[in-house]
């Protein structure tokens, strides 16, 4: 009797279905790290030696959602030449899909420079840059926490003398 009843048990125990725990899980979001790029590259003052620059940067966000920039490191190389570096904090908000435009002062010694850079510049030629660094995103979405990034871009673009 008592083997029957164990029998009856555990034949009982296997014909119950499976308990299902159903977990709610929300979507990944995907995240795409924004991309940068130089506009324009403008002559701010030129004095004897040095010459004070702007660039301005774009920084595009691809991203469903706004991101800000909380910081950026960043290297400017012309005609293969180190030209500047600097670092920021706190510097944009950019919109979902959208982009927005910062500028980088820099300045230039013409008794340290290559003087093929040096001749593009006073001419007001193309100059062939690369711009390089990293940048701490923060995403502005719940449950997202913000993000270091590296970027490095190239291409071509005009010296000019600044329009006021």
């Amino acid at each position: 009797m008592l083997l029957l009843f164990t029998l009856s048990l555990l034949a009982a125990c296997k014909s119950q279905p499976p308990v299902e725990t159903v977990l709610e899980v929300e979507p990944a979001i995907e995240v795409i790290e924004p991309e940068f790029s130089i506009v324009s590259i403008a002559i701010l003052q030129a004095d004897l030696i040095n010459t004070q620059f702007e660039a301005v940067v774009r920084i595009s966000n691809p991203n469903e959602f706004a991101v800000d920039l909380s910081s950026i490191n960043y290297e400017l190389y012309g005609n293969g030449t180190f030209w500047a570096s600097g670092k920021g904090t706190k510097l944009l908000h950019i919109p979902a899909q959208n982009f927005c435009e910062t500028e980088f002062r820099f300045s230039m010694n013409f008794i340290n420079m290559n003087r093929r850079l040096l001749d593009d510049v006073i001419a007001m030629r193309q100059i062939n840059y690369r711009f390089t660094g990293a940048a701490e995103i923060e995403p502005v979405v719940e449950n997202l926490s913000s993000f270091q990034m590296s970027f490095e871009r190239t291409g071509l673009s005009n010296v000019k003398g600044r329009a006021d």
